[in-house]
């Protein structure tokens, strides 16, 4: 959801070539200053400057380091960015990892991530999402809570319209969402618990609003179900090895007070392997049916800042989705590394609908800077059918 401009990457570039030099310790050589030579208010002023300087370079050559006596390690990075949607704002983005038993070294850490933006048209975004492991990994609690205003675009429903640039328009939308899952480890690797999600979403001010066929143009959703997941991955955000496949059911019945009655299976299944020293090959299939009166709000649609990277989020939507996407992460030099990939995806309203020709393409190249052990800050730069798109985020895509 966050784009970034070549003005991010080179903040970035300009951080990750001092910290891993020997600036710091030039530093401190050029601020040496004489018991016997008199400091003016310039040579102060310099040695302030010197000692913020050191400071922050020293900060993001730490980042990345493991700090085991530190109950909780977190670090925070933004920059400014532009995009064609939301024009110029400032993003931030910040990772902490802590583990609730710091006896157990093989308890994977737990993870929390702050996510915000703002720019000039108005678009604002607050978030935080994470997995908290509870000892011995017996229990595991998942969260994404967010709320955006965004000037967004509308195609409308299905395939055709998407693909139709007459369609696009201009609409306002806010949306606020809660998901929460707690799972159960009912047996090696295998979770099952219940999940929940609330959603509130706005449109307004539809350029074209006879494409919303004549839906409401905001709603609620309540949203309970449930998740059976089998996690065999050495680390949650950052993979090397491993399988992790979910598979979600959840209900939206007119009973809870949804005015758009409907139920939705989504399952999401990614592979991780060593292909060579410091090769890592990932994969995903993801697919999202829903079944009923879906509200045009939470249909399945391609494009984020996880999958079908590139599209514009939303251009493309209808009852039932699907895509997939293979990436190759390359370690290259010290917290550098690099990643290609590339996939495909479509939407149809029923499987009956499903059309060869209507599967779009999806490839690009991102830059991995190690912001936290096993954490990354990703710059993506991904294409697809007539679109391209920047993603800053934190983590990697899958």
């Amino acid at each position: 959801m966050l784009r970034l401009t070549v003005l991010c990457l080179t903040i970035l570039t300009f951080i990750n070539l001092f910290s891993q030099t020997h600036v710091i310790e030039e530093v401190d050589k050029r601020g040496i200053i004489s018991d016997s030579t008199e400091i003016s208010a310039h040579d102060s002023l310099q040695t302030e400057k010197t000692g913020f300087l050191k400071k922050f370079l020293a900060y993001f050559n730490d980042a990345n380091k493991e700090k085991s006596d530190k109950k909780f390690d977190f670090s925070i990075i933004g920059g400014p960015h532009y995009s064609t949607d939301t024009k110029l704002g400032i993003g931030l983005v910040a990772a902490g990892l802590y583990r609730t038993d710091r006896a157990d070294s093989l308890l994977p850490p737990s993870n929390v991530s702050l996510y915000g933006d703002v720019s000039t048209v108005g678009f604002y975004l607050l978030g935080v999402r994470g997995t908290h492991l509870f000892p011995k990994d017996r229990y595991r609690f998942n969260y994404n809570l967010y709320f955006f205003s965004f000037p967004s675009l509308y195609w409308g429903t299905g395939y055709d319209n998407g693909a139709n640039d007459d369609n696009e328009s201009e609409y306002k939308r806010f949306q606020a969402q809660v998901k929460l899952d707690f799972m159960f480890r009912v047996s090696s690797n295998l979770y099952v618990g219940p999940t929940f999600a609330f959603d509130y979403i706005r449109g307004y001010d539809f350029e074209k609003p006879e494409l919303l066929n004549g839906m409401d143009q905001k709603t609620i959703g309540i949203t309970p179900g449930f998740s059976i997941v089998y996690d065999s991955r050495d680390f949650l955000t950052n993979a090397y090895k491993g399988m992790y496949v979910r598979l979600d059911q959840r209900f939206s019945p007119s009973f809870l007070g949804n005015d758009y009655a409907f139920s939705s299976t989504e399952l999401t299944a990614n592979y991780y392997r060593p292909v060579w020293k410091g090769g890592i090959l990932a994969g995903q299939f993801h697919t999202q049916l829903n079944y009923g009166d879906p509200f045009w709000g939470l249909m399945a649609t391609l494009g984020s800042s996880y999958s079908m990277r590139g599209y514009y989020e939303g251009r493309y939507r209808d009852k039932c989705a699907m895509d997939a996407q293979i990436e190759l992460r390359q370690h290259v030099w010290k917290r550098n590394g690099i990643a290609v990939w590339v996939g495909g995806g479509t939407v149809f309203p029923e499987f009956s609908a499903l059309r060869w020709k209507h599967l779009l393409p999806n490839y690009g190249v991102g830059y991995r800077w190690e912001f936290k052990k096993r954490v990354n800050v990703r710059l993506d730069l991904g294409f697809g059918r007539h679109q391209t798109g920047f993603i800053f985020n934190i983590n990697e895509a899958f």
